[in-house]
């Protein structure tokens, strides 16, 4: 049996704010972590300027971040499958160095 399964009778209803369906758009993820967590900072780089501001953070426990990456891959390979294979490109970005309140 799967624990995380729902059981039968058991859903769960999930609220979807206005302000957080319309989303926050981001292209460049800065991922790290520690022994007992996962940090995913999302950030918006805009062409012509030196800084990117964070603009959400998410704080995985190790376990959710293995299901968060084992579900990604898994609609990664339904969407090529289905539109074909995405390009990468991994030289465009310059370095990145994290700052701001109480980070060096």
């Amino acid at each position: 049996m799967n624990p995380e399964a729902p059981q039968e009778g058991n859903v769960l209803n999930v609220e979807l704010s206005e302000d957080v369906a319309s989303g926050i758009y981001s292209n460049l993820a800065i991922i790290s972590h520690t022994p007992s967590e996962f940090v995913i900072d999302f950030l918006q780089v805009l062409p012509g300027l030196p800084k990117a501001r964070v603009r959400s953070r998410i704080i995985l426990s190790p376990y959710h971040y293995k299901r968060l990456l084992l579900a990604m891959q898994d609609n990664l390979q339904k969407y090529e499958s289905r539109f074909g294979e995405i390009a990468t490109q991994d030289d465009w970005m310059p370095p990145v160095a994290l700052g701001g309140p109480g980070l060096a």
